[in-house]
């Protein structure tokens, strides 16, 4: 990209004032606007004095580009002076590509992000980077609900990806020991500071984000911090009331079903659930009736006899 004289886009003098600068921008924008214009290069045109209209109407990007302009008409100055004085190298100077696109990266580190200047002798420095914080990094780290109980040191693997200094793109593999504390919970994120993408130019590296999801389980429903486990049970377990060994996440418990219960009764274990920051949750047993398959003729009349000396109707509430 070559040196652009936003002065001569404009057709003002370097000493015009403000009020000069919109005035000519305002001239050439209504004769350039693409909406309007017939120009053939309208549209090019007006992006270019929108361009220059931008940094020259603002005081500090047109006193950066102002330094910018002198260097490049000393640079000039000097190729005109080694030409007339015959020298051999006019050809290479007077198309300098090198030296136009450090302006031109100094045109977008100025003015969009990245920092050159020149030293206290008006010579150009080149490119330097702006410190800049590495990449924060986010993954999915699945937990069992049996390691929510207790602390857990967990192995945490990952690749960062950076560029070399041929701009190549490199991964680098990485494998953490990581505590994860007990009573974490379901979405929540840890921060590993400083293991996320290096920063740029001693700046901080970015940081690790895990965030947590529970791995379905096989049997316990989560409910915030409460457990649900579905208790199937034998008709004459729900009439007569029963014993049952119910699992939970560390161990099994003895859990009674009183007499007469009912399908989708829940019967509540205190305690049993899943930890967080100041107490633990409950354990919801979900009873389901569970009718067996009659085949055998003694089961069958067995359940005929029920019937007949039962006077029950678990549609009775209908007829009211």
């Amino acid at each position: 990209m070559n040196f652009k004289d936003y002065y001569t886009v404009l057709g003002i003098d370097p000493q015009a004032d403000d009020k000069a600068v919109k005035a000519a921008y305002k001239k050439l924008a209504v004769k350039y606007h693409p909406d309007v214009s017939k120009h053939d290069d309208a549209e090019a045109k007006f992006k270019e004095i929108g361009e220059a209209y931008a940094i020259l109407h603002n005081a500090k990007k047109r006193a950066e580009y102002d330094e910018v302009r002198q260097h490049h008409l000393n640079r000039s100055q000097n190729q005109y002076a080694n030409h007339a004085a015959g020298s051999q190298d006019w050809g290479q100077q007077q198309s300098d590509p090198q030296t136009d696109q450090e302006f031109s990266d100094f045109f977008n580190s100025i003015f969009g992000g990245r920092h050159t200047g020149f030293d206290p002798h008006g010579q150009y420095q080149g490119r330097q980077t702006q410190p800049a914080k590495g990449q924060d990094i986010e993954m999915e780290f699945p937990m069992f609900l049996e390691e929510t109980l207790a602390d857990t040191l967990k192995p945490v693997s990952f690749t960062l990806q950076q560029r070399d200094a041929d701009g190549h793109i490199v991964e680098h593999p990485k494998s953490l020991k990581v505590n994860i504390p007990a009573g974490v919970a379901n979405g929540e994120r840890i921060r590993l500071k400083g293991q996320g993408g290096p920063g740029q130019t001693k700046a901080d590296n970015g940081d690790l984000y895990l965030k947590i999801r529970f791995a379905p389980h096989p049997l316990f429903d989560v409910d915030g911090r409460d457990l649900t486990i579905v208790v199937p049970v034998a008709p004459w377990e729900a009439v007569l009331g029963t014993k049952v060994k119910l699992p939970t996440l560390t161990g099994h418990i003895q859990l009674s079903i009183p007499a007469n219960s009912q399908s989708g009764q829940r019967l509540r274990i205190k305690g049993k659930g899943l930890l967080n920051k100041k107490q633990q949750g409950d354990l919801f047993a979900l009873l389901k009736i569970v009718v067996p398959t009659v085949s055998d003729d003694t089961s069958k009349n067995l359940w005929t006899e029920l019937a007949e000396k039962n006077t029950f109707d678990p549609r009775a509430s209908w007829s009211k």
